[in-house]
């Protein structure tokens, strides 16, 4: 199984938001990325990430499951880009902010340090439970 990391301004959709969704999760739309559009490609149903909240808090505040694999992004014009769905399944007892994650010498390499612009990112099994034991919760 893969790790991602997922970002997203919480005025444009937030973690309160997407836990609302429930069950049924919501679309992820709106990338206009070719690097991260090949990770949204690569993500498989059942696969889990990280959801940061960008911009405002820089920090990761939950996890969320793919629930629907890549399909076409309905308000991308071009043709171009997909989405996939995803449904919330744990809020992080204790939020990761991104400056720890950056004073966190076993979390040096990790993309979100490393090229923090990019929206959709693959996080390794190490990264992932170090995240998750910062968090406050076990890895699903």
């Amino acid at each position: 199984m893969a790790y991602w990391l997922v970002k997203s301004e919480p005025k444009t959709w937030s973690w309160e938001q997407q836990c609302a969704a429930g069950a049924k999760g919501t679309f992820w739309n709106g990338v206009r990325n070719h690097v991260a559009k090949q990770y949204l490609m690569a993500m498989k149903k059942g696969e889990h990430a990280f959801f940061y909240h960008s911009n405002e808090g820089k920090e990761i505040v939950g996890i969320v499951e793919v629930i629907k694999t890549y399909y076409p992004d309905h308000t991308d014009e071009t043709g171009k880009f997909g989405m996939v769905d995803f449904k919330a399944i744990s809020t992080l007892k204790r939020p990761v902010t991104l400056e720890e994650i950056k004073n966190e010498p076993r979390l040096t390499k990790m993309v979100l340090v490393n090229n923090s612009r990019l929206s959709v990112q693959p996080v390794t099994s190490d990264e992932w439970k170090l995240i998750c034991k910062l968090g406050g919760v076990k890895s699903p």
